[in-house]
């Protein structure tokens, strides 16, 4: 960003993405919304125009491009009217192969990483357990060590994808917690081959994004080659540190889409509706909280665009991203139900598409981390308060 607007080549990215899209419209997004069917149509396309690559290197058939330029693209799926049926198809392909491409060897860099920009692969990420939620160090997910590789055992959940996925990224204890000197040590990455023989992935019936199916995923003593590992053994969760401040970008810059595709639905029905013999978006009751809800929407997309900047700097920005991520979550939640609100009765109804953005402004809300547990690391890092769990 040129300070605080996009520069001609970024603004060339959302809108030739803004233009994909519109191929897509409302009727297909609450088809898919209704029946559960991958929107495999979309994905092929965004496949075909380069997207899934965009921020994977340029010498592996990614664009190369930063955060920056992929937090546009994925703002603009959104704010399509995709919402996050649209962006959580392409999310994991954006940035999830990122400790492959960073920590991977250079054999297996070349030989996974431009499989899963074509889209030959698809790769689903398992960390959260059952047991350990945020608490990322107390998984108990397994893999002992055998004489030609490891053997993977345990349980994971909310994997995203994993009903159509051929890969896995998965952490796993290789080193007991209690055998460690720091509970972050003894945790490690794989990339392995989705078999179905020794995984089972069961779909949770879930409020929203029914598309885009989230799964209870139950691996059952899964040898994987010793080269499933993705650089060195007990270093996993350092790695994973590494993704964090870009996922928490890319969600805040969709939930901002997200809600500016309601405020748009909205301010449109505010200004054809008529009641008492004029547009009800004549009313302060009606204008006031939209007007609110546009400046709570950029202010939050400030934020989060300082934050990718300073990714793509080589800086700081831990405090930013999860700044960003909150009030991204925040401000597209409030403009969902403000657009509700705005059509009254007809808001509740499936025609008009605000109560499916309302239902999936809720995942940025709660993944990939908490409201609460933000406000505690800027509490600790920023303010310098003491740590409270």
């Amino acid at each position: 960003m040129n300070g605080f607007w996009f520069t001609d080549e970024q603004q060339a990215i959302r809108d030739s993405v803004l233009r994909l899209c519109a191929d897509f419209d409302a009727e297909y997004w609450r088809r898919t919304d209704e029946t559960g069917d991958f929107p495999e149509a979309f994905v092929a396309a965004m496949a075909a125009g380069g997207w899934l690559g965009a921020a994977m290197p340029v010498e592996l058939g990614g664009s190369g491009l930063g955060l920056t330029e992929a937090a546009i693209a994925m703002q603009a799926v959104a704010e399509s009217g995709a919402g996050f049926s649209g962006a959580s198809a392409l999310h994991l392909n954006i940035f999830g192969p990122m400790p492959l491409a960073r920590f991977g060897t250079e054999e297996q860099k070349q030989r996974l990483i431009p499989r899963l920009i074509s889209g030959e692969d698809r790769m689903c990420f398992g960390v959260t357990e059952p047991d350990a939620g945020l608490d990322t160090t107390s998984l108990t997910t397994r893999a002992v060590r055998t004489n030609d590789g490891y053997v993977i055992s345990g349980r994971k959940m909310w994997t995203s994808m994993a009903q159509r996925a051929t890969k896995m990224l998965i952490v796993a204890r290789t080193t007991p917690k209690a055998e460690v000197k720091k509970p972050t040590d003894g945790i490690s990455l794989f990339y392995v081959d989705f078999d179905r023989d020794r995984i089972q992935a069961r779909p949770i019936p879930k409020m929203g994004r029914k598309a885009i199916e989230s799964n209870a995923v139950f691996i059952d003593d899964l040898h994987v080659p010793a080269d499933a590992l993705v650089g060195e053994e007990g270093r996993g969760f350092y790695y994973l540190l590494e993704g964090l401040n870009p996922e928490r970008v890319l969600i805040g810059a969709e939930a901002v889409g997200l809600g500016r595709a309601a405020l748009k639905r909205a301010t449109a029905y505010a200004r054809e509706r008529v009641v008492f013999g004029r547009p009800i978006g004549q009313n302060q009751g009606i204008a006031h909280p939209l007007a609110r809800c546009w400046a709570d929407l950029e202010a939050a997309n400030l934020m989060i665009f300082k934050a990718a900047a300073l990714y793509d700097a080589g800086r700081e920005c831990g405090a930013e991203a999860n700044a960003g991520k909150y009030l991204g979550g925040e401000a597209g939640f409030n403009a969902c139900e403000a657009a509700i609100l705005t059509h009254g009765g007809m808001g509740y109804a499936k025609e008009y598409d605000v109560e499916r953005y309302l239902r999936e402004s809720m995942i940025a809300r709660i993944a990939p981390v908490s409201r609460e547990m933000i406000f505690n690391y800027l509490a600790e890092r920023v303010l310098g308060l003491p740590k409270s769990y």
